[in-house]
């Protein structure tokens, strides 16, 4: 039989929460009260006869007694805690931390699987499994849970903030959160689950996770060095992301705390200031069991929860694993509601519109969309290397599935870049690319400075870089994606002037611990980079924590590492002088730049003509073609307008002519109407533009491309 927590402290807890005193509970018993304190002080425990008694006494069965996994349902009942205004008057409008986020499922993804994949249980090997549930409440089930959540006791909370909305952000946040569920009838929950990681644990108000997560601000308690977080803003994604400012809990612990591990429950309500029947509350609120420690046991601690309890709640876990279920109720995605760049896939799934789910939808589509580009290296395996995530997302809707369960696989979302990721783990990179499907690797020295302002460096750390070609479903061609131990992709950014006609590339820049562990100065580089991080852990540059323990220049560090990488890229792509009659790539034999094939009869008088003299083109995301072209221009004193003219090649008839939906100069020219106007003086011109799709009379990867230079208007 499972047993919990050690019989005297369990029992000294019961009585406070029941009230009774040790000399109550021995007058019931029969017995004297030094019994029941030897019993408190462990120094003994009672015979199983008087453990029936004991069951009678606090109203609870014999194996709860026995068992001590769960606190008696006697005494103090489970409530709503809000903190009493402030004594001098002050007023907070909101939690300041959730607004260092957007309200976006996407921004979410981001902080709750970097949390996740910093509290991940290590020692044992295998990775964290993260899962998305997206649960749309209605009718019954509906009216269940808001009875589960005390929801008449919380309704002169809202009500007040309703009546202040206008005078608040987050006030106004709230009243629309609690006007949709009431208007439509209908409420959205999120349900962020970890797996393997190591739960909300210590005691409810001295340092450790649970008090840095649930009581505190700005305070982060990361398991390790390698750690994504470090600025303790990261879990405020979690109430910035519910419109009603509320999340529910439930923690397995890797650690026991009072003898137990499992359904360790609490709820943290974020409202701004109200007024509710005569009393001012100063925003916060906590859902749990009152301490009978605290005066007049007013302060809500969490609770060891039933089966029963953990289901109305929507907090069900899945096993006994240790890590977290986090409970977003009336979830909310802002950048979903301009719903441009989903609508087209949405339609395309029977029934999206019939059955009112686009929205939760589009929610589940951002959510696949975010964990696959962000967190695709951490996913990846290789070699003696193990994955250190897995992620999934699910839909639900009243119980039934909307979506089915989705685990996310890097080698869709990022082929190339997993690829690359896979080759440096197994070893079969090479140095240089000459076959498709090739990884080349290189090396890039990161010098890290000496801490506390001091001039010179402490040591270089190896970057590693790994290049390889593009893939459609990468996404953007030619970038860098750049991470450090955690695997969580930090930076992204393009290379900057790289040679026209180079074939369309990834590189993956591999930091700190990524780099791997018995590279020199890995720990000093991961330290570094960590703090030259802002909240969003987005970009690495100048950071106030930088400044302060390094110096204020010593962010220009990173900036020659950008450089380095810059340059080794361009290296590897750099393409080999080719010989006349040698052919092309694919990409190549899709593009067409016509040119003469015997020389022109010199003319008398006359211009001479620019002629096109390089080409660089790819597919966009939106199926357009996406063209950078290079122009050789004539010495004269005065060259001719020219149009630029995107055709598509046929065997027969008349080329189809294509529409530019975008047409700019990049050097040496200008753009007018459509028509280039080059710069006096200039050798060479540099042109970019993008086709309209809706001019393409068939897909753009079917076609080829034909690009020309026509005199004037070119009509």
């Amino acid at each position: 039989m499972e047993t919990g927590e050690e019989f005297g402290p369990w029992l000294a807890r019961q009585l406070r929460l029941a009230g009774k005193s040790q000399a109550e509970l021995a007058e019931e018993l029969g017995l004297t009260r030094a019994a029941v304190s030897a019993w408190i002080t462990k120094r003994s425990v009672p015979r199983p006869t008087v453990m029936v008694e004991i069951a009678k006494a606090l109203g609870t069965d014999l194996g709860t007694v026995h068992t001590r996994t769960t606190d008696t349902q006697v005494g103090l009942p489970v409530t709503w805690y809000h903190r009493p205004g402030y004594h001098d008057g002050g007023r907070d409008g909101g939690n300041a931390a959730a607004f260092a986020f957007d309200a976006d499922v996407q921004v979410l993804a981001r902080e709750t699987c970097q949390n996740s994949l910093d509290e991940r249980l290590a020692e044992n090997g295998r990775p964290v499994r993260v899962r998305y549930t997206i649960h749309e409440l209605t009718g019954g089930m509906l009216d269940a849970f808001r009875k589960a959540i005390l929801w008449d006791d919380l309704h002169p909370h809202y009500a007040s903030v309703s009546q202040s909305a206008s005078h608040q952000k987050v006030g106004r946040v709230v009243d629309a959160g609690v006007r949709d569920m009431f208007e439509n009838g209908r409420l959205v929950l999120l349900r962020v689950d970890d797996y393997n990681a190591s739960g909300l644990t210590g005691d409810d108000y001295d340092d450790g996770k649970f008090a840095a997560v649930v009581r505190r601000q700005l305070e982060s308690l990361k398991s390790g060095r390698g750690a994504g977080g470090s600025y303790g803003l990261g879990k405020a994604t979690l109430w910035a992301t519910s419109a009603l400012g509320m999340v529910l809990i439930n923690s397995t612990l890797s650690v026991p705390h009072e003898g137990r591990t499992e359904r360790r429950v609490i709820g943290r309500l974020e409202l701004p200031w109200r007024f509710v029947e005569g009393e001012p509350y100063a925003g916060p609120a906590w859902l749990g069991r009152p301490d009978p420690d605290s005066p007049g046991a007013l302060v809500a601690r969490s609770w060891w929860a039933d089966e029963e309890t953990v289901a109305s709640l929507h907090l069900t876990r899945d096993s006994d694993e240790p890590g977290t279920s986090f409970l977003i109720v009336g979830a909310h995605d802002v950048a979903s509601l301009d719903q441009s760049t989903v609508d087209l896939d949405l339609d395309e799934e029977e029934g999206a519109d019939d059955d009112g789910t686009r929205d939760v939808r589009a929610m589940h589509r951002r959510l696949v969309e975010a964990l696959g580009r962000d967190f695709w290296a951490a996913m990846t395996g290789g070699g003696s290397r193990l994955p250190l995530l897995e992620t999934s997302v699910r839909t639900l809707r009243n119980g039934e599935v909307v979506v089915e369960e989705e685990k996310v696989d890097p080698t869709v979302t990022q082929p190339s870049r997993t690829r690359a990721l896979r080759a440096f783990y197994e070893g079969t990179t090479v140095d240089r690319l000459t076959e498709a499907g090739q990884v080349a690797l290189r090396t890039v020295p990161f010098k890290l400075p000496l801490a506390g302002g001091r001039h010179g460096t402490l040591g270089t750390h190896q970057a590693v870089l790994l290049v390889t070609d593009a893939e459609d479903a990468d996404g953007a061609p030619n970038q860098v994606h750049s991470l450090r131990g955690n695997r969580m992709t930090i930076k992204k950014s393009g290379v900057a002037g790289l040679p026209l006609g180079v074939n369309a590339f990834q590189a993956v820049l591999l930091t700190g611990h990524a780099a791997g562990d018995s590279v020199p100065f890995v720990d000093e580089a991961e330290d570094f980079l960590r703090a030259a991080e802002p909240p969003e852990h987005d970009r690495w540059g100048q950071t106030e924590e930088l400044t302060l323990r390094w110096s204020h220049t010593a962010h220009h560090r990173i900036s020659r590492l950008t450089t380095e990488v810059n340059s080794a890229v361009k290296e590897l792509v750099a393409k080999p002088k080719r010989s006349a009659g040698e052919g092309g790539t694919k990409l190549r034999k899709a593009l067409t730049v016509p040119r003469r094939t015997t020389a022109a009869p010199r003319r008398a008088a006359g211009p001479s003509l620019p002629e096109l003299d390089g080409l660089q083109a790819s597919i966009g995301e939106a199926g357009e073609w996406q063209i950078t072209a290079e122009v050789k221009l004539p010495r004269a004193e005065e060259l001719p307008t020219m149009t630029p003219t995107v055709l598509l090649d046929v065997r027969s008839g008349s080329r189809p002519r294509l529409d530019w939906a975008e047409l700019v100069a990049v050097d040496g020219c200008e753009v007018e109407n459509g028509v280039l106007r080059f710069s006096p003086g200039a050798r060479r011109a540099v042109f970019r533009g993008s086709t309209d799709v809706t001019s393409h009379p068939v897909r753009t990867a079917l076609t080829r491309l034909v690009l020309e230079l026509r005199a004037g208007k070119g009509e």
